[in-house]
This record gives C-alpha cells, sequence and structure tokens, in this order.
C-alpha cells in the first residue's frame, strides 16, 4: 500500500511508493515535485532536470561499484572454491545457448578462434555450461543413415577443454521461420525430396500452405522415407549420436538431452510462422489439415458418433484477433461447443502423445548414460488474458480458465523422469501491449507451478534476447519464487532446475552487457562461485532408467483440472542491482507520463 505520511518513529517515505528517503540527507526539492502542491507541476522540463541529476548520482554511485566489484574480484582461491552450506542450496546452474549455426550446414565451426575467445570469457564469468542445437539436416545430409558427427566432435572437444558442461538438443527441425532465427538449415534434402511427390508429411493450415519446418505428427508411424518412420528416424539419430560421443557421455561433459519436438525444437504445432506472414500478436492457425491428420480425426469424429464432424473452418487466419473468429469469440465461440471441445481435445491430445513417443525413444538410445532428458515448451503469452487462450490453442496447448493446458503434459513427462523447459522467463506484463491480452508472468507461474505439482524438474530460458537489469531480475524471481529463504519458512523450496540464457553474440560479449551478465550470473549461483560439483546443490544426475509403463490417456486428461498456482513474491530479494530511490523515483514518474 502506498503511504502518504510517515510516523515521528519512520523515516519519511514517497507518497507515490513505499520507499524511504535515506536519513541525514536533504531531498526537499524532489520530494516536493511528488508531495503537496508542487505535484501538478511535474513538467517534461523538471523530468529533464530530474534525469540529468539522476544521471549525475548514478555516476557517482557506479563509481562506488566498481571499487566494490574490483574488491571482490580479488578473492583468493581458496575463497572462490568454498561455498556456504545453506546458500549453496539456492544455487540455479546457468548455462549459455550458443549461436544457432555455430557448426555449418558444411559442418565445420564457425570462426573457432573467436568462439574460443568468447567461450573463455563467459567461463571467467562462471558460468554452467552451453547449450547448443544438434541439426538433423547437418548430420544426416547426405542420406539415410549416414551421420558425419565432425563438426560436433571438434566443437565438444573445445568444449571439454574448457570444462564447460553441454546440454544437446536434439534438433529434427528446420533451423529458419522463427523469431530469432538468423540463419538456415533445412531438413536433409532427402527427406525433404519425399514431400516433393507427398507434401502432406508437412503441416498444413485450412488454406493448404505446407510448413516444412517439421514433419506433421500425422505420419509419426508411416514407413514413408526409406522403409523408415519419422519415430524410428529420430530414434535411430539419437543412437548414433550416444554412440559417437561416447567419450562425452562417459567423462561427464553431456549432461542433458533436450528432445526435439517440434518446430523449434518445442512441443507445439507450427501455429504461428514468420515464413507464412504470422506478426505478433495473430492468434495463429490449427496445423492438422493435411491429408493424415485430417483422416485421423475423421476416423475419431466417426467412433465418437459424429462421423459429420469436419475440421474447424471459422478459426480465422494468422493474424486474426479472436473476436473477429467465430471458433474463438468471447461470446459462444465454437471452441465452447459439444464440437469445438471435441476437436481441441482429440488436436491437444495428439501432441501430446507425439511427445511421449519420441521421448520414449530418447529414454531407450540414452539408456544408462549419466544425464536428464528434457522437452521444450513454448511461452505463447499473447492472448492468455482472452476467454478463449486462441494462440495456445492453435499451438496445441488447450489452456482455458477451466482447464489447464500445462499440466497434463507435465504428467507426461513424469513418466520419463524429464525435465520440462520452458521459455519467456525474462517477460513482464507491463512490457507488453494492452491490446495482445498478454500475461507472461502468470502464465510462467502456472506452467513452472504444474511441473512441480506433477515431482518433475522445471527449467527455462528467456524468449527474446536482452541485457538488462529488469530482464534478469525478472529471471531471477522465476528462478526462486520464494528467493533465498530457509525452507522452513516455507511448506515448499521452489527452485528452478537450471536456466539457458538466449544467446552467445557479440551484443552479450561487449563490456558493459558483459560486467552486468557477470553480476546476474552470481546471483543466480545465489551469491556463490561456481560449484563444479552437482551433488552439492542437489544436481547428482544418476543414470538414465527406463522410462515407466505408458499412461493411459483419461490419465493424462485427469491432470486438465485446473488448480493454484504457488505464490511467488513480488521481486526477486537478489536482484543484479538493487534500485536505487533515484532510479526508482524516475521510473514511477516515467510511467505516469507514459500512460
Amino acid at each position: 500500500m502506498l503511504s502518504s505520511h510517515c510516523s515521528n518513529q519512520q523515516q519519511q517515505r514517497h507518497v507515490l511508493w513505499d520507499i524511504p528517503f535515506p536519513r541525514n540527507r536533504t531531498y526537499s526539492g524532489w520530494q516536493s515535485m511528488v508531495n503537496g502542491s508542487n505535484k501538478k507541476r511535474l513538467t517534461r522540463g523538471n523530468l529533464q532536470r530530474l534525469r540529468t541529476g539522476m544521471n549525475s548520482s548514478a555516476a557517482k554511485t557506479d563509481g562506488v561499484n566498481h571499487v566494490a566489484a574490483a574488491s571482490r574480484t580479488s578473492t583468493t582461491q581458496s575463497e572462490a572454491t568454498t561455498h556456504d552450506d545453506k546458500l549453496i542450496q539456492h544455487y540455479v546452474p546457468t548455462f549459455v545457448m550458443l549461436p544457432l549455426g555455430v557448426v555449418t550446414a558444411e559442418n565445420v565451426i564457425v570462426d573457432k578462434a573467436k568462439l574460443e575467445k568468447q567461450l573463455k570469457e563467459l567461463k571467467a564469468a562462471e558460468i554452467d555450461g552451453v547449450m547448443v542445437d544438434v541439426w538433423w539436416g547437418i548430420i544426416e545430409a547426405r542420406g539415410p543413415k549416414q551421420y558425419d558427427w565432425r563438426g560436433y566432435r571438434e566443437l565438444f572437444l573445445l568444449l571439454k577443454k574448457l570444462d564447460l558442461k553441454i546440454q544437446a538438443i536434439m534438433s529434427f527441425h528446420q533451423c529458419g521461420g522463427n523469431i530469432g532465427d538468423n540463419v538456415f538449415i533445412s531438413l536433409p534434402q532427402w527427406v525433404l525430396k519425399v514431400g516433393e511427390t507427398d507434401p502432406d508429411i508437412f503441416y498444413t493450415n485450412r488454406a493448404g500452405a505446407r510448413n516444412k519446418e517439421y514433419l506433421s505428427l500425422g505420419v509419426d508411424h508411416l514407413p514413408l522415407f526409406g522403409g523408415r518412420t519419422p519415430v524410428q528416424m529420430y530414434g535411430d539419430f539419437m543412437k548414433s549420436f550416444r554412440e559417437s560421443m561416447a567419450d562425452f557421455f562417459e567423462s561427464g561433459l553431456i549432461i542433458d538431452i533436450e528432445v526435439g519436438l517440434g518446430p523449434a525444437g518445442e512441443l507445439r504445432y507450427a501455429s504461428y510462422p514468420e515464413t507464412q506472414g504470422w506478426a505478433f500478436p495473430g492468434i495463429g492457425e490449427f496445423q492438422c489439415y493435411d491429408k493424415y491428420l485430417a483422416a485421423d480425426f475423421k476416423e475419431a469424429a466417426a467412433k465418437a458418433g459424429h462421423p459429420e464432424w469436419e475440421l474447424p473452418d471459422d478459426a480465422g487466419e494468422y493474424n486474426s484477433r479472436p473476436d473477429q473468429t467465430a471458433f474463438f469469440r468471447s461470446n459462444n465461440g465454437t471452441y465452447l461447443t459439444e464440437k469445438g471441445k471435441f476437436f481441441l481435445t482429440w488436436y491437444s491430445t495428439k501432441l501430446l502423445l507425439h511427445g511421449d513417443e519420441i521421448i520414449d525413444e530418447a529414454n531407450k538410445a540414452f539408456l544408462g548414460c549419466k544425464l536428464k532428458l528434457a522437452a521444450k515448451v513454448s511461452g505463447i503469452h499473447w492472448w492468455y488474458n482472452h476467454p478463449s487462450h486462441a494462440a495456445e490453442l492453435t499451438a496445441g496447448y488447450y489452456n482455458l480458465p477451466d482447464r489447464d493446458g500445462y499440466r497434463p503434459v507435465a504428467r507426461m513427462l513424469s513418466r520419463h523422469n524429464a525435465i520440462l523447459n520452458f521459455t519467456c522467463l525474462e517477460m513482464r506484463n507491463s512490457e507488453q501491449p494492452a491490446y495482445a491480452k498478454s500475461a507472461p508472468q502468470e502464465l510462467v507461474q502456472m506452467v513452472l507451478s504444474d511441473g512441480w505439482k506433477e515431482g518433475i524438474e522445471v527449467a527455462g530460458e528467456n524468449a527474446l534476447a536482452r541485457y538488462d537489469a529488469d530482464g534478469y531480475n525478472q529471471i531471477l524471481l522465476n528462478a526462486r519464487p520464494n528467493g533465498v529463504r530457509p525452507a522452513m519458512e516455507r511448506e515448499k523450496k521452489l527452485r528452478m532446475y537450471g536456466v539457458t540464457i538466449l544467446r552467445l553474440t557479440d551484443d552479450l560479449m561487449r563490456p558493459n552487457n558483459l560486467d552486468l551478465f557477470k553480476k546476474f550470473i552470481r546471483k543466480m549461483h545465489a551469491d556463490q562461485h561456481y560449484c563444479p560439483e552437482l551433488s552439492k546443490y542437489g544436481h547428482a544426475i544418476e543414470r538414465l532408467e527406463r522410462s515407466k509403463p505408458k499412461l493411459r490417456t483419461e490419465e493424462l486428461l485427469e491432470a486438465t483440472k485446473p488448480s493454484e498456482a504457488f505464490p511467488w513474491d513480488g521481486e526477486t530479494d537478489m536482484p543484479v542491482e538493487p534500485a536505487s530511490v533515484f532510479a526508482r523515483l524516475l521510473k514511477t514518474i516515467l510511467s505516469i507520463f507514459s500512460d
């Protein structure tokens, strides 16, 4: 609650927000701008003078901070390897995603000398390791089962030399066509060639546009690729990866395998492709109009006693808004009808079963290795506050105010003891345009809570590259939603399993950005130095055991019953840069003028 006055026993506090003025200092001029009669005279001219005064103050503060930082970096080697037994339990390992094209389509490392220099700087910043896409389109480019791991072996040798742990993504999707993609790596040409005569192997929208980012899950079990099914191809690829990288597995270098399950490696349909004209915050389109999925739906509808039901024809186009469509409109939208509910259940369940089968193949391929499996879920935060959650529905997440669309995913992952990796950790509601009805904070809170409720580990990453304190502090909050208070103060200690930052770029390595990033890493580590012993912070990795028996569809759907998310603190208790009185003052005033 905002305080307009304070008692004689309290420090004086601002009228617009609940923060104290430091004692023994005079701020009467600035205070009068926001208190009392002078409040109305807060003009843009005053703002400029305020900003100038704050910059001067910040410069003085920075001088003090640099001295303190220099003092901290003088830590002795013995201090660097000592960890506080309590704080280390709040340590969240932090990784950096390597460039999408770090290994080129020609299977060579791009500018190895520059890469090594940057990795050494990141190692000095005390990151725990890196995440890297292992592209199907590079490795199996020459033909079926003709795997070429040369470029990746060279990369992994470099990472081993620098003692950087590896999270490897089995990337069965195309690189190019998604937000942030700056290189192009297609699916293997011999796979695309099959699509020349049978284009229905690709996800297809109602207008018939094919998306070549990822094979339609409708062909998962069809031997259309030289006698192999996609499920078999993915399994063979992962087995070859294990065999070719056996030395890196045995040495403990590779600790995490993220299994690609769709476009951008995420468990979702290709519902919002920029290559087909989608732009934020379009609702996207359903991707089930290839002949294989269309036939599957008709068969399912007939079994349900409704052979007359067809796939949706009223769900709009990529850039529609929900209430511009009959399917997603707030009042009596098709999604609320019996037919709409049946379709959405079928559409989302097909995606769940697809993910379950591919992760099961991964479990068999890496059985006995000391690692964790993971799957990535997309952070589709736009239209979250619209009753239909339209953008989530087209992507395959059947999530509504009275139906949890993410807990079934977590339950599916629980049988494989796999990590749920979620995105948009850095985003805040206040940064999103009001017309998009976006709520990334509530979405993150919901999905992470669902994972914890199902007894699995959750990890995450930022959706967009950014290098500011606000973004880092939001990630820190999500990594430890209740801070580092002693566990006895709450029923459950919430802590993410790990966080990956997108991504290694020249921008990240600029001195100012790198300095702040180092502070962020230290805070992710709960003010502790890098800890190479995973068991010290509860992350001892056991050899992968066989997945539990497959869950019945009914068991997965039981998880759709909504429940309250775990509570989150308002802000992290370990910010990278605690906001000064002046910074908070300016931020509040500017927000008033921007409204």
